[in-house]
């Protein structure tokens, strides 16, 4: 099956209440965002088979890409989307806040709401296609374990998170060089899905306090199709205290006698 075939059966699934990949719809706005703040790489984290990876370059970014996929059939179509691009590298981990062994919970999208944490029912209800088939263990890492090996001195980083509950974890394991990120897009439960999982206020305190960032814009995501009301959304947050170097604005030359 040919990948814009794939990407329409996953959009005939999110209409029918499956979590659809974040922003998708609403690139152009997120790629301005990115072009403001000047963001030159974006770490994918739980990339699936590389739709946001995709959308982002049809929107016109061009900075390097770093994706994160531990499910090894999805991240086979993952590698065939960034073969052709030199900036667009695919690692075979999951990311949390220890390295090594990691349970994944396989959900019944074909693995696309996969999570670390049980699901609960409300989510099962509203979406019971994602029911959980079965378990896998996969390789974690640390963010700062890797970071020196993905990150380049002076790169404006983005980090986006589609995990399903286990934001919390994956940015903990940032530790030191949090301060060097200069914007999240992660998913924010409106009620609870995942046991143990983060909501939106875990997930919007975290950013601010700990992260220093400000809320740029809350995209839809998953909603109930029975009563139509949204249990997730995606928070895009970015860095407000330090201007990007494009809006530094320049030291006024002194007067002349």
């Amino acid at each position: 099956m040919s990948i814009d075939l794939l990407d329409r059966a996953r959009t005939t699934l999110r209409r029918l209440g499956a979590p659809r990949p974040p922003a998708v719809d609403d690139g152009p706005s997120l790629a301005r965002l990115l072009r403001r703040y000047e963001i030159d790489l974006v770490l994918d984290v739980g990339a699936y088979s590389g739709a946001y990876g995709s959308m982002l370059r049809r929107c016109g970014y061009e900075g390097r890409i770093v994706s994160f996929e531990p499910l090894r059939e999805p991240r086979a179509e993952l590698r065939l989307r960034a073969a052709e691009d030199p900036y667009w590298s695919v690692l075979p981990y999951a990311l949390g806040d220890r390295t090594g062994p990691l349970t994944l919970n396989i959900a019944g999208d074909a693995g696309l709401s996969s999570s670390a944490l049980a699901m609960l029912p409300r989510h099962r209800a509203a979406a019971p296609h994602t029911a959980y088939t079965g378990t896998r263990s996969v390789e974690a890492h640390r963010l700062d374990a890797l970071w020196e090996g993905v990150t380049a001195p002076g790169e404006r980083v983005f980090v986006r998170l589609a995990v399903q509950g286990y934001e919390r974890e994956v940015l903990r394991g940032a530790g030191a060089y949090a301060d060097e990120i200069v914007g999240i897009q992660a998913g924010a439960a409106l009620v609870p899905l995942h046991e143990g999982g983060a909501g939106f206020d875990d997930v919007l305190a975290h950013a601010r306090e700990e992260l220093g960032l400000t809320l740029m814009s809350v995209r839809p995501g998953l909603a109930d199709p029975r009563d139509g009301r949204l249990l997730q959304c995606e928070l895009v947050l970015l860095r407000e205290d330090t201007p990007a170097p494009s809006e530094q604005v320049p030291a006024q030359a002194a007067p002349s006698a």
